[in-house]
């Protein structure tokens, strides 16, 4: 019997021990539940507002296996050009594996389904991605590609915005891919609860617009960058970044009116963006 090696003093002690101690003791779940709420001043995707350069709510939760496997959602609210054909909220379901590599390096691999609930016909879409991370010293590294195949969703349906003005597609059916390219680098200054940021992106997609009158790279190929710092006590962290991309007045101009807030002021600019979150 499992008792038989440890004899009678060890089994008295053994019930006498107090709960507290045994709980101290318990082996750990195997599942894990994270997640977050927060309140920012401009939904950023890859450089471009997708609420029309004002606040947003957001949230996610994740639910995490210690074998690496994972799965989760995040919503957002929308505007302007983020609504995906008449969509005021973005909800994202991911799912993946996540495993340790080499001396400290972590693999991430999983794909994304993006959900526009009461939008156009032909807005949701899939991204696979894969995301290699590693830590030396106080700063953490990670490069990412993020390729969704030929779908609807991204294809150039309309070509230019006062096409899509008119209602009447150029190219019905069409379906493109986009790939998505990103580094990005934070540092936590040591003995101070301040980490900063800086991310750079690069877009290859659908040059125009797609069946709900937007586009996930909307002039076809951009650069996109990010820097910022964060402030963390406890489990809130307040955030101020500059988000930019290298999309002039020019390069968007064919895609007005929807690539614009009101028409005419332009939302893949430089702005500061500040945002809190909660983490639990």
């Amino acid at each position: 019997m499992r008792f038989s090696n440890f004899g009678l003093p060890a089994l008295f002690l053994v019930c006498a021990t107090p709960a507290f101690a045994q709980e101290e003791t318990a082996p750990p779940s195997p599942i894990a539940v994270s997640g977050s709420a927060s309140i920012t001043s401009d939904y950023r995707f890859r450089g471009v507002s997708q609420s029309d350069k004002e606040m947003a709510i957001q949230g996610g939760i994740t639910i995490s296996h210690e074998s690496g496997f994972y799965v989760g959602t995040w919503g957002s609210n929308l505007a302007g050009w983020g609504t995906f054909g008449g969509a005021n909220m973005e909800l994202d379901l991911i799912g993946g594996f996540k495993t340790p590599i080499g001396g400290g390096g972590t693999l991430d691999v999983g794909v994304t389904w993006y959900m526009y609930p009461g939008g156009a016909d032909k807005t949701d879409f899939a991204e696979p991605y894969v995301k290699l991370s590693g830590t030396t010293g106080p700063v953490t590294l990670t490069a990412g590609v993020f390729y969704a195949p030929q779908q609807e969703a991204l294809g150039n349906w309309w070509f230019t915005g006062a096409d899509a003005v008119t209602g009447v597609y150029n190219d019905p059916g069409d379906k493109e891919d986009n790939l998505y390219l990103s580094g990005d680098a934070v540092a936590a200054i040591p003995n101070t609860p301040v980490s900063l940021r800086a991310h750079i992106g690069y877009s290859d997609g659908n040059p125009g617009l797609g069946p709900n009158g937007t586009s996930v790279a909307p002039t076809g190929k951009y650069w996109d960058w990010t820097l910022g710092a964060d402030f963390t006590y406890k489990n809130l962290t307040l955030g101020l970044s500059y988000v930019d991309t290298d999309i002039s007045r020019a390069d968007g101009a064919y895609l007005l009116p929807n690539f614009s807030k009101g028409g005419t002021d332009p939302i893949a600019d430089g702005a500061v963006v500040a945002s809190l979150t909660a983490a639990f």
